[in-house]
């Protein structure tokens, strides 16, 4: 995964700067996401890893299968993977292009796990805590996990701030022993 980001870093930083450059940087997420999913697909992976499968073919066929959803640079963009033979690093490309996006934005994503569905007066709570602390604008995701039996726990990014019935149980059981 890690090589994937590294390898994957200049083109997310190419697509972003060209994107921001187009004033298009939703057009460009929404590009990016659509050739990681062509990418994903069990049949293109095999396409994809086929060496008898020619550079101009390959492309030929991702540009078909997009169709007019990519914009002529997005249309380069692709160019510029599949001559690189970088195709299959559209994923993370795509990651790290929304990672650039957010920052650009201030923008940070917040998932919330919970055992159960937030009101609306915790979920404002919890997204004025969290622009407050990260100094961004939040955007949450709410996500049910029986598991934790009560209580929540907020992901953003490398944060971890676990509230839950579960983790208090875990961190009581360590102190005890």
């Amino acid at each position: 995964m890690e090589q994937a980001n590294t390898i994957a870093r200049p083109y997310a930083l190419a697509a972003f700067q060209q994107a921001k450059s187009e004033g298009n940087l939703a057009q460009w997420s929404d590009m990016l996401r659509l050739l990681t999913v062509v990418v994903l697909d069990p049949t293109m992976k095999r396409v994809i890893s086929n060496p008898r499968i020619t550079s101009a073919r390959l492309l030929d066929l991702v540009l078909d299968i997009c169709g007019d959803r990519l914009s002529a640079t997005g249309q380069n963009f692709v160019k510029v993977l599949v001559n690189g033979e970088r195709l299959e690093f559209a994923p993370s490309t795509s990651k790290l292009f929304e990672e650039y996006r957010a920052d650009a934005e201030r923008l940070e994503k917040v998932e919330v796990a919970s055992a159960y569905d937030l009101e609306p007066q915790q979920e404002e709570m919890i997204v004025n805590s969290m622009k407050k602390r990260l100094g961004k604008d939040i955007e949450l995701t709410k996500v049910i996990d029986k598991d934790l039996i009560g209580g929540a726990v907020i992901r953003a990014g490398d944060l971890v701030i676990d509230l839950s019935l579960r983790g208090r149980l875990k961190h009581l059981t360590k102190e005890m022993k």
